[in-house]
């Protein structure tokens, strides 16, 4: 019984693609049971879809929908949460359309719900015997027991794997979407904001480095890349790096890259992203809060242009622009010895520093309808005008969370406002009073609204859609009709969202 297991972790969990994981995931399961046959199918809102088929004709299998309500062996694995094993031909419960599309029969079916962590099944695996007599499978109730506990474990590998697939996939079609909808561009017409960018035109010209300063959410990011793209290497990469997002060995091995063998773990060598920029520009976000030690390494980078990687014994030569930002006041850094001096000079030859949004109020009505154009286009919603009282009232706060609270804002109004028209009742309570609209509580919100800094897409988008089936009684054409959605994207959305209606009794 061991050396099936350590074969099946063996094989499983070496490092591949995500997109490798389901055909290697049915290939194991296939050659412990010795047979060529099999699939993975998983629920969708439509029913139940082959992700992976394995044997001869697999291709008549692939991407094939078992519709919910007819039978199958998949569907009753899925919806009875139990392995079964199944004789084809006295088996009331197999799709037998299935079967009669394929030259070489199926004899015996054993299939596996797959399982996440919490609980939830998502889909299920066939292990399939098409010899005459049925007695290719080795179905002893120990083996199975070891199959089960294997399955178990993969299962949920393999939907994290289905789920990072799926999340890569989302991503680029987020890119392809913001490029289409302006999604880099700096907006503004501010006279004090567009002194900057006319600042950060004449340091593109230059090689130096530069130093972008101001608060949290004011566009560090857009005004670094600006200047990569209007320099002589706008053509080679932009690489980008937060210094506070990791850990300090590992953003020690991100930039610098490592040989194999430095520590354990380090299987081959790595390409640090000095490297990796090669003839472009390395962006450090958040350099304020990098550690001494990674500075001096910093330093010698700007000072020689060599970087070396973990455990390396020579250094290379690089060619890499630096362009850093930081919402910290390096002054009480450096004064507080915890931020190196000769670093922020280096650092600091061309610096720039950002307004806060309520600097520049002039480009707050701008911002809003981009930002409600953008995300509405991303979202397939008709978006949403601001009343005069609204858009005043917005545009004399003070935006703490400068651009990025506004933006969280619009997702905030697009998940919550039914109508076409932002009226001051909708704001969240601490925007209200500035907006003419009192302290009572926005319409259809059952709690006060906390900071929007604090909150995700996906919290908004939930809300919105559980207030929509309540209201509508989980009547879903009538519900993406008023979220002015088509139905098969507003039933993609309660997927992803996990909402299902047994979950509102």
């Amino acid at each position: 019984m061991a050396q099936p297991a350590l074969e099946f972790y063996k094989a499983l969990f070496e490092d591949m693609a995500p997109e490798i994981f389901p055909q290697r995931f049915m290939k194991v399961l296939l050659d412990l049971q010795g047979v060529d046959r099999g699939s993975i199918w998983v629920k969708e809102p439509e029913g139940y879809r082959c992700i992976e088929a394995a044997g001869g004709e697999a291709a008549k299998i692939l991407d094939l929908v078992l519709e919910p309500g007819k039978p199958s062996i998949v569907a009753w694995v899925i919806e009875n949460k139990e392995m079964t094993i199944s004789e084809v031909d006295h088996d009331q419960r197999q799709a037998k359309r299935i079967e009669d599309g394929l030259d070489t029969k199926s004899t015996i079916i054993l299939c596996f719900p797959l399982i996440l962590r919490s609980g939830e099944v998502y889909g299920a695996v066939e292990i399939i015997d098409t010899s005459h007599q049925g007695d290719r499978m080795n179905l002893e109730p120990g083996y199975l027991e070891l199959l089960q506990n294997l399955v178990d474990i993969g299962s949920i590998a393999l939907g994290n794997a289905l789920s990072f697939a799926d999340q890569r996939q989302e991503n680029q079609r987020l890119k392809q979407a913001l490029a289409e909808a302006g999604g880099g561009r700096i907006i503004s017409s501010s006279p004090a904001f567009l002194e900057v960018l006319k600042t950060a035109r004449h340091y593109a010209r230059t090689d130096f480095p530069v130093l972008i300063t101001g608060e949290s959410g004011t566009g560090k990011d857009l005004v670094a890349a600006e200047i990569h793209r209007l320099s002589q290497r706008g053509e080679n990469p932009f690489l980008v790096q937060n210094c506070s997002a990791i850990p300090d060995t590992l953003l020690e091995s991100e930039l610098f890259g490592y040989k194999k063998g430095a520590f354990t773990g380090a299987h081959h060598d790595r390409q640090g992203l000095f490297e990796a920029a090669q003839g472009g520009t390395v962006f450090l976000d958040e350099i304020g809060d990098m550690p001494l030690n990674l500075q001096a390494r910093i330093l010698r980078v700007l000072q020689n242009q060599e970087v070396k990687p973990l455990g390396g014994a020579r250094s290379k030569k690089v060619d890499v622009r630096i362009v850093a930002a930081t919402n910290k006041d390096l002054d009480q850094a450096m004064a507080a010895k915890a931020f190196r001096e000769d670093l922020y000079y280096r650092l600091n030859v061309l610096p720039l520093e950002l307004p806060p949004l309520r600097e520049r109020r002039e480009d707050i009505p701008l911002l809003l309808q981009f930002f409600m154009s953008r995300e509405a286009s991303l979202m397939g919603m008709a978006d949403k005008r601001f009343v005069p009282q609204t858009q005043a009232g917005l545009s004399a706060y003070d935006w703490r969370g400068n651009i990025r609270e506004l933006e969280n804002l619009v997702k905030y109004l697009l998940a919550t406002v039914e109508g076409a028209v932002v009226e001051p009742r909708h704001l969240p309570p601490h925007l209200m009073a500035g907006a003419g609209g009192g302290t009572a509580e926005p319409e259809g919100l059952s709690q006060p609204a906390q900071s929007l800094d604090g909150l995700s897409w996906q919290e908004m988008e939930r809300a919105y859609v559980e207030h929509l089936l309540q209201k509508h009684r989980w009547n879903i054409t009538r519900a993406a009709s008023e979220a002015q959605v088509n139905r098969s994207t507003f039933n993609s959305r309660l997927a992803k969202l996990g909402l299902k209606k047994d979950q509102d009794g």
